[in-house]
């Protein structure tokens, strides 16, 4: 799955896609702190790397946001540093 982000620079995250059941299925919209992609997922820069970050890790993203979406569908999907200190 192709990735599906923008860097939200108010908010100090990265915003992407997840498609639970595949594209036919509903779109989550998903956020993960920069935080998170530097401390835990390797981005080193800009914008720019914190969108390699999540593209290149998007299938561990992917999995947090799928199972929390199947948890509570209603619920934002926001990913912290603590979510992710065990991906590595």
């Amino acid at each position: 799955m192709k990735c599906e982000a923008i860097h939200c620079y108010d908010r100090g995250t990265v915003r992407f896609a997840v498609y639970p059941d595949g594209m036919d299925g509903p779109r989550v919209l998903a956020e993960v702190s920069e935080d998170a992609l530097r401390d835990v997922l390797g981005a080193s820069g800009g914008p720019e790397s914190l969108l390699l970050a999540c593209e290149l890790n998007f299938p561990v993203l992917e999995e947090h946001v799928v199972r929390r979406f199947k948890e509570d569908p209603r619920r934002a999907i926001y990913l912290e540093t603590r979510d992710l200190l065990f991906v590595r």
